[in-house]
């Protein structure tokens, strides 16, 4: 049995995926009738619900704890940086969506509405900010989760001590292993989920699925090659595209596949170290990078959420779309290093639009199904930006003090 389980283990998820995928069609077109398949994927669902959020909990306030060490003024252009990308790629995200709408079909719908008004929404979102923390990670309730993760977190970055603050990391990395088991049983979890939709609609959903998928990359490419570009070329004042597509080439296409930041951060350091960066300064940079610079991520979370809203016959205005790009920004900045991670973080984005939770799992599901692509192309969009916009604020301090710059 352990040899059965570790070859299982060591076997690409990508491919234990497909499989799932297959058979979930197969069986749904052939076998409808044999329901207890549908099984596997509200166990698949069910534990994602449950581990979801307490994870976005643990993240945020271990991230944060940590982030005041060694980060100094010097950083502070990569930071903006960082964080100014991942919003631009929410806000891309979210006009994409209202261009050209994407909706899927979903078990269990149920119509419900957006709150409408300004005093509602402010009402409605104070009040989730302030439920207990407990409730809060109980019922689901990512806006409470995510308020009282940031009071947390920045309480203890003040006040825990170095011994507090790597105890939290290792909860934190225990609550990411966590996950990984259970994205473990995602080929199953995927297979059920896939009959139940195959059973119930036919081969038609795939064309649904496609649409979205066409707007996720969409979105990645249109952040990496023209938002992304256009932020340091205004920064440097010259031709950003040597750099960027460098950074594509030499970081983004092993990222792809890998499908893992983390894991590519050797790649990034040494590049960085073939453009002539500053060691000390990149060797933070580029870890920080890898936890907070997540345009791809943003994209994800604010296009998954905007599909289940508007799948919902939900009315999202330009006040929530606000909202959620603030939201997918520090959600996609939280994000676990696991495959799959910034799926994890879509229920606290529809929360934010009135989804509930099933639905919300659901969209989680489908994620997993198109992430062979999507999952692959935000990675590499994410790491390839972390060397962009670590050389782009060392050039531009270089230029400050008069140096001449060359990449």
């Amino acid at each position: 049995m352990k040899k059965l389980v570790k070859s299982y283990v060591d076997s690409p998820l990508i491919l234990r995926i497909v499989i799932g995928l297959v058979i979930g069609v197969a069986l749904g077109l052939l076998a409808p009738q044999f329901t207890v398949v549908a099984v596997f994927g509200d166990i698949f669902v069910g534990a994602l619900k449950s581990i979801a959020p307490l994870l976005v909990f643990v993240l945020v306030i271990a991230s944060l704890a940590s982030a005041a060490s060694g980060i100094g003024k010097r950083f502070r252009t990569v930071i903006i940086f960082y964080m100014l990308s991942t919003f631009l790629a929410a806000i891309v995200a979210v006009i994409a969506m209202y261009l050209f709408p994407v909706t899927i079909r979903l078990a269990d719908a149920v119509d419900r509405t957006a709150p409408a008004g300004l005093g509602e929404v402010f009402r409605t979102l104070l009040g989730n900010m302030v439920t207990n923390p407990l409730s809060s990670i109980i019922n689901g309730n990512y806006i409470g989760i995510l308020t009282w993760a940031i009071i947390f977190g920045l309480a203890l970055r003040k006040l825990a001590s170095d011994k507090t603050k790597e105890v939290l990391n290792d909860i934190s990395a225990a609550v990411s292993a966590a996950v990984g088991w259970v994205i473990q049983l995602a080929p199953f979890g995927i297979m059920g989920l896939v009959f139940s939709s195959i059973s119930e609609y036919g081969l038609e959903i795939f064309t649904d699925y496609g649409k979205l998928l066409v707007i996720l990359v969409g979105c990645m490419l249109l952040v990496a090659l023209v938002v992304d570009p256009l932020l340091v070329g205004i920064t440097l004042r010259r031709n950003p595209y040597p750099l960027v597509l460098r950074c594509l080439k030499e970081s983004g296409i092993t990222a792809f596949f890998t499908r893992s930041s983390a894991a590519n951060i050797p790649v990034n350091m040494k590049l960085c170290e073939k453009l002539g960066l500053d060691k000390e300064y990149y060797s933070v940079a580029i870890p920080l990078g890898a936890t907070i610079n997540m345009d791809g991520a943003a994209v994800t979370i604010a296009v998954m959420a905007l599909t289940a809203a508007f799948s919902q016959g939900i009315q999202v205005n330009i006040l929530i779309a606000v909202l959620l790009c603030f939201v997918a920004t520090l959600g996609a900045c939280g994000a676990s290093g696991v495959a799959g991670g910034s799926l994890l973080l879509i229920p606290m984005a529809c929360s934010l639009l009135g989804v509930g939770q099933d639905i919300a799992m659901q969209m989680v599901g489908v994620g997993f199904i198109i992430g062979v692509v999507q999952d692959s192309l935000e990675t590499a969009i994410n790491s390839s930006g972390d060397v962009l916009f670590c050389a782009a604020a060392e050039f531009h301090d270089r230029m400050k003090k008069g140096e001449e710059i060359n990449f």
